[in-house]
């Protein structure tokens, strides 16, 4: 079985005549599920704007429904185990696939942090900033402007999630946590006032599959590992383990933050691979 970061990522498997009709059924629901829900938001985000400003009272519930029922097209099981965290902070987790998006968006209403490019991705870019999408450049240079913008959003309630990992893996391990972001945390205006709660993120694979079925990683294109996905007659379940929310100001610095969350995610993905043990 390849692994992440194997010099070659497996070849796709072969689509069956009825995996290409689960392929147009559930992609078209998804489609109408996805872009509908996109076009209804944009529109009442229209009269959000302008009334609330940063806040955003009504949209991100419609993103909640959108991402909690395409797993219900999909046919995956979604659990959840924790409690949300009611401060103002942010929340990281480990990073399997684009599904990442969908689960941890269907749980609780936050926001991604994620690369500029991503912004002009087609389909995806658009999805990214409808849905309040905060993008950062990997610049030195830019590093207090994204400061600032971080201080906006959290101020204003709004759950940061990014990646610390830097990348998508295929599954079945946690990465070490990059710092990086978590230095924004450590502001004066932000230190004592938010927290950051880890969050483990566990893809199950279908009955018979392989452990690394929803991994996407290496040289992975977004098209093939969708149309396996949707072609697979049998689906797996994602399952999200919440972690107490960690206070900033607990922590002398972002290494030693960053350290913590990466040790409750790492705990809790491995406790979720344990269950599965004979």
């Amino acid at each position: 079985m390849s692994t992440w970061n194997d010099e070659q990522t497996p070849d796709a498997p072969r689509i069956t005549a009825l995996g290409w009709v689960l392929v147009g059924v559930r992609g078209l629901a998804l489609g109408l599920l996805v872009f509908g829900g996109l076009l209804v938001l944009l529109l009442i985000r229209l009269a959000e704007r302008p009334v609330f400003g940063l806040h955003r009272p009504v949209t991100p519930f419609i993103t909640q429904f959108v991402c909690r029922n395409a797993f219900r097209i999909l046919g995956m099981g979604f659990e959840t185990r924790g409690k949300l965290m009611a401060e103002r902070g942010a929340v990281v987790a480990n990073h399997t696939s684009w599904l990442d998006i969908f689960a941890l968006n269907a749980r609780k209403r936050i926001y991604f942090v994620s690369k500029a490019e991503v912004a002009n991705w087609p389909g995806i870019g658009w999805l990214a900033r409808a849905t309040g999408t905060v993008f950062i450049k990997r610049d030195a240079r830019e590093a207090r402007n994204q400061t600032v913008l971080f201080q906006q959003r959290l101020m204003a309630g709004h759950k940061l999630l990014f990646f610390p990992e830097g990348t998508s893996t295929d599954g079945l391990r946690v990465l070490p946590f990059k710092t990086t972001l978590f230095a924004a945390f450590f502001h004066p205006t932000l230190r004592d006032e938010i927290s950051v709660q880890p969050v483990s993120v566990v893809f199950l694979p279908p009955k018979g599959g392989d452990r690394n079925f929803y991994g996407w990683w290496g040289d992975m294109d977004f098209a093939s590992h969708l149309l396996q996905t949707l072609a697979s007659p049998r689906q797996g379940r994602v399952v999200l383990t919440y972690h107490p929310a960690l206070k900033v100001a607990d922590f002398a610095d972002r290494k030693a933050l960053a350290a913590a969350c990466e040790g409750a995610v790492r705990q809790g993905h491995e406790a979720i691979w344990a269950e599965r043990q004979p």
